[in-house]
């Protein structure tokens, strides 16, 4: 859980500290507030994209901060990356530079942007305006279903993906030995003609 963000340098945010309770934090404001820039600040601290043109006019550098609450997921990753947890705490930071150079650290180390992208997805959900539009995804109307019916759809489900999987990989060894097979016999075809024509000539 993502229990304090600060953000300094971004857009029209100077420097300002968001501090975020356990659950659903709702943000809302005028035009020009600065919400935007808030969302931007949780999407660079999340992995997202990272665009030189959201440094502020005369700032050097954007910076966005974030203090986790780390949860089994977010330290396990601490751990993979070597990264330090401080009191259950972990410390996220992603900074833009003015020429658009984008650096990354977790719990004091440099890390791949990737690695807050892993974080973000185990501690932080972002909703929109828009979100609704994912329901005409079947995709997420699946994932909505069988998070719905939860524990007694779970282990069949896995157990599904698991044999799934394995038929995808039988499928795909088929497909390339029956190429493979294909390919040989053309080979075969065109050896035993040039054999034909060598013997046709009688050296």
């Amino acid at each position: 859980m993502l229990a304090e963000m600060r953000i300094q340098g971004l857009g029209v945010i100077d420097d300002a500290t968001l501090e975020l309770d356990p659950g659903l934090t709702v943000l809302t404001g005028e035009t020009g507030a600065g919400k935007t820039m808030v969302v931007t600040g949780l999407s660079l601290l999340g992995g997202g994209r990272a665009e030189a043109s959201r440094v502020s006019e005369g700032a050097r550098r954007a910076v966005v901060e974030g203090r986790f609450l780390a949860r089994a997921q977010a330290l396990a990753l601490a751990e993979e990356v070597g990264a330090d947890v401080d009191d259950g705490e972990l410390i996220a930071v992603r900074t833009v530079s003015a020429d658009g150079r984008s650096r990354a650290h977790l719990g004091g180390r440099s890390v791949p942007v990737g690695v807050l992208g892993r974080l973000a997805e185990a501690s932080l959900a972002v909703h929109g305006q828009n979100d609704q539009l994912r329901l005409l995804r079947p995709a997420d109307q699946r994932a909505l279903l069988d998070r719905y019916a939860g524990d007694a759809v779970a282990a069949p489900l896995q157990a599904y993906r698991a044999v799934r999987a394995e038929w995808q990989k039988v499928c795909a060894e088929l497909v390339e030995r029956r190429d493979g097979a294909r390919r040989l016999a053309q080979e075969a075809d065109l050896l035993r003609h040039g054999l034909a024509e060598i013997e046709a000539v009688a050296p």
